[in-house]
């Protein structure tokens, strides 16, 4: 695990001191990303620099020093991740002729575009990455991105330069950088939390998309990233072509990919653990490495003496089952609210998944003794695992049916009343008929139904369902909420069940921009290694062969993913309600996080920066003091953002 940075200046503005010292500077702020060692190349001529920053973990040696330059002299590459299968693909390429000098994957790669061409051997990797490679011969940059986006990759052009990383706090140290915000992306984040693909908070760069390679000729035209691999052709494929076997074939089948997925990702030269939350999807992970592994697995677990908020008692018991040399660290309210701070400058742009606060902890304290750990991300969007699915296909079941104009008449007619008058014409009927009713509940509710009722399609309702602001152009002053993935259509797909579509949306969006983003960032924070087992695409393309019959039974999810489980660890170990991996922080608002909330939502200080309309803001954040609604993700998202630019500018 690595960072990387580089830029291309075909003005060749700059002498070979020049471009050495801004690289250096460039790559200086993914320290923590590589701590072990750095490097720098450059070509004055072209114009061209790449930095680089090294976690050693795969050949500990000198020769996994990067930049790398290929066998024949034609390639330079800087290269973030891992490619599982490389021992395999060396054997291929020795027998096909290649040398070898070291015994690193980053050596591989270059021989694999050697003999194979870019884009056929970034199709044979399996792995996670992102890496810059510049080919000396045809004068080209390529940029590639693994396949469901666990490596970050960032670029754009600053005047005629392009310039790229795997942090945008490297980007913004080069001297052409222009910190802009893009108000259109600022309204993306506020609906979903995240800033979505290929977005980011400022003005002219992008991120990279996954599964796609990016060739470039000139930094002055800069086309199209070419996607090699399509998550939209896999789920199509596995629907039209499905898993035809018994249920008992199907767990086997799914053991043997997951084993050698997990196999995999314990190849490592450093010490290696894995996080437990004692869920389905961590505990099948944990599962099947103690089962290849002839010493405990050292697992790691964060707890919360806030029962609502604690799993920590779950996976201590997976643990104990299982084996595992287990660590647990009980977190206190003032522990939790300690990172908030660290998160603006960990995460580069506003970002306010809440569960970003226990992903640092346990990845902190994984740290203190590993520096790789495996993770169970995935599960929930590959076999359908999240509460909302349910939810979401509950009510659209009730309300799809409706004709459209019919349902947005009736969603006209709920909000045609202000909440504060539902509650005033309910307060009389509560009194007379129902003492337990309460009159702000109800007008909360009936707002939320208008929600549900307006969309025109499934599509459009999920996307608001997954909402945190329904409305962010109302908010963000001069903002018009840009295209994004959640507005590519799917409604043609008549054969695609709503678990489908749902599943679909979030592997493109949610999984990449906020799930994978989380991950990589609370790790790399503090050098350590993330690996995500059930990502490995042969299990992504499996799980989309899989009927729903295999995935759902009597409305719960991850059917078959629980009958590989249950063959490691007790039923009842495992079964329980979710409770997610999450903080209280909308009591925290309310009590000890409230002065420094104040500050950052002070209402003439909104209007001065001039991004949001305060008035819309000071009366959410009136009613969620008072309790009458509980507006915490959405406030969570302003708050996210204010102390990024508090941070930032």
């Amino acid at each position: 695990m690595c960072g990387i940075t580089g830029f291309w200046d075909p003005l060749q503005q700059f002498n070979k001191n020049e471009l050495e010292r801004i690289t250096e500077q460039m790559s200086q702020t993914l320290f923590h990303r590589g701590p072990d060692d750095g490097g720098t190349w450059v070509d004055p001529e072209m114009g061209i620099a790449l930095g680089h920053r090294r976690l050693s973990i795969v050949d500990l040696s000198p020769e996994g020093h990067q930049p790398m330059t290929s066998f024949d002299g034609r390639y330079v590459m800087v290269f973030n991740g891992e490619i599982y299968n490389f021992l395999d693909l060396r054997k291929q390429l020795a027998q096909l002729g290649h040398k070898f000098r070291g015994h690193s994957d980053t050596e591989v790669m270059l021989a694999s575009f050697r003999e194979w061409g870019v884009e056929k051997a970034v199709k044979q990797f399996n792995g996670m990455f992102a890496f810059a490679l510049w080919d000396r011969q045809e004068r080209e940059l390529y940029l590639g991105r693994d396949r469901l986006g666990e490596k970050p990759l960032y670029y754009g052009c600053m005047g005629k330069t392009l310039i790229f990383a795997s942090e945008l706090k490297a980007l913004k140290t080069h001297p052409q950088f222009l910190a802009t915000i893009n108000r259109d992306a600022l309204a993306l984040y506020l609906r979903h939390n995240y800033i979505p693909t290929p977005y980011t908070i400022y003005t002219g760069i992008n991120k990279l998309p996954p599964a796609c390679l990016l060739k470039i000729s000139s930094p002055q035209e800069i086309g199209q990233p070419l996607t090699y691999w399509s998550m939209k052709e896999v789920a199509e494929k596995g629907l039209s072509q499905p898993f035809m076997g018994s249920e008992t074939e199907a767990i086997a089948q799914l053991d043997t990919l997951l084993k050698d997925a997990v196999s995999l990702r314990m190849m490592a030269d450093v010490p290696l653990g894995a996080f437990l939350s004692g869920g389905i999807d961590s505990s099948t992970v944990v599962a099947l490495m103690q089962a290849q592994s002839n010493q405990p697995i050292q697992t790691f677990s964060i707890g919360f003496y806030e029962d609502k908020y604690n799993e920590a008692e779950y996976a201590k018991a997976v643990a104990k089952h299982l084996g595992t040399d287990h660590t647990e660290l009980y977190v206190t309210p003032e522990e939790a609210m300690a990172v908030i701070p660290k998160l603006p400058s960990l995460y580069d742009e506003p970002f306010s998944d809440s569960s970003q606060i226990p992903t640092f902890l346990v990845s902190q304290l994984a740290r203190k003794k590993v520096t790789v750990s495996l993770s169970g991300d995935g599960g929930d969007e590959l076999f359908t695992g999240y509460n909302r699915y349910f939810f979401a296909q509950n009510v659209w079941s009730k309300i799809g049916w409706i004709p459209k104009d019919i349902r947005q008449i009736l969603s006209l007619g709920l909000t045609s009343l202000s909440p504060q008058m539902w509650d005033f014409l309910f307060t009389p009927i509560n009194l007379l008929f129902f003492k337990q009713l309460n009159a702000s509940k109800v007008s909360n509710k009936l707002n939320t139904l208008a929600e549900f009722l307006n969309p025109a399609d499934f599509q459009t309702f999920y996307k608001r369902f997954v909402s945190h602001w329904k409305k962010p152009t109302s908010l963000v002053i001069n903002g018009c909420e840009a295209p994004s993935i959640f507005d590519e259509s799917i409604n043609s797909k008549k054969s695609w069940d709503l678990y489908h579509k749902m599943s679909y949306l979030d592997t493109i969006s949610y999984l990449p921009d906020d799930i994978l983003v989380k991950l990589d960032r609370a790790s790399m924070g503090i050098s350590l290694e993330s690996r995500v087992p059930l990502l490995d695409h042969r299990v992504v393309e499996f799980a989309w062969q899989l009927p729903l019959s295999l995935k759902i039974r009597n409305a719960q999810g991850k059917w078959l993913l629980r009958q590989l489980l249950y063959q490691y660890v007790p039923k009842h170990l495992i079964e329980r309600p979710k409770k997610g991996f999450s903080t209280p922080f909308g009591s925290w608002l309310r009590g000890p996080l409230r002065d420094w909330a104040e500050d950052l939502l002070n209402e003439n200080k909104l209007n001065q920066q001039g991004f949001f309309n305060s008035d819309l803001i000071r009366q959410r954040w009136q009613a969620h003091l008072s309790q009458s609604r509980n507006w915490q993700y959405e406030l969570w998202d302003v708050i996210m953002f204010q102390a990024w630019l508090k941070e930032n500018y």
